[in-house]
């Protein structure tokens, strides 16, 4: 049978990227990964995610797949070893539905603390730490897939490390024991796991990163507001 090929377009400061790398490593799956310029998409991204023309993308023997969580349920369902969802369909579902919470209403809160200052600022930060403390809910003991990691914690997993740096860069905590316990720890053992923390983007070349992202948001939006 021939060799899969696989490929991953991606950019090596994204967390949606991150995420999907994370499930082909802990599959075992070889693929080469194709880190691409946001601010001139190439030609490969436009031919295989034409509808939104983002990445991660992830090109199966010339078969594109989109969304870096239906990805990442595409290679748990293409490759059988080492799975990551739980078999019970219930606990299956609960993985699926934690995974949405935290796209749906962490990240968003995450990202707006990351942007606005002053009074905005507060607010801000007190949606994300509500969402925050809401999605500890979903931890089933020291992971959300209960004592190994699973689908929930491959896809929820950026956001310690990115958490981490926008409270860095912004001067606030979001996360921290006293208030979120189990999350706290959460936030310790997952980026611990040997398999997720060896891919994990370089933290000072990210701050940076991060820090002049941040710095042209906010000239770009005080520029529109005079």
């Amino acid at each position: 049978m021939a060799k899969d090929e696989v490929k991953l377009i991606g950019f090596w400061a994204s967390p949606f990227a991150l995420r999907v790398e994370w499930a082909l490593k802990i599959k075992g799956v070889e693929y080469k990964y194709i880190d691409e310029d946001l601010k001139n998409k190439s030609p490969m991204l436009l031919q295989y995610n034409p509808v939104h023309k983002k990445i991660p993308v992830l090109v199966h023997n010339g078969k594109p797949v989109a969304e870096s969580l239906v990805i990442i349920e595409y290679i748990d369902e293409t490759w059988k070893q080492n799975p990551i969802f739980p078999e019970d369909p219930y606990e299956k579902a609960q993985a699926r539905f934690w995974a949405k919470f935290a796209d749906d209403k962490c990240q968003p809160s995450i990202f707006s603390t990351f942007l606005k200052q002053g009074e905005e600022l507060e607010k801000a930060v007190k949606e994300a730490r509500e969402n925050l403390k809401t999605l500890e809910m979903g931890l089933k003991g020291k992971f959300f897939g209960g004592e190994k990691i699973g689908f929930a914690d491959v896809a929820i997993g950026w956001i310690p490390f990115w958490t981490r740096i926008t409270e860095e860069i912004v001067g606030v905590k979001l996360v921290d024991e006293v208030n979120m316990p189990l999350l706290n720890a959460w936030f310790e053992d997952v980026l611990d796991v040997e398999i997720l923390k060896e891919r994990l983007p370089p933290r000072d070349e990210t701050l940076a990163h991060c820090k002049t992202f941040r710095e042209s948001l906010l000239s770009g939006a005080a520029a529109a507001s005079t």
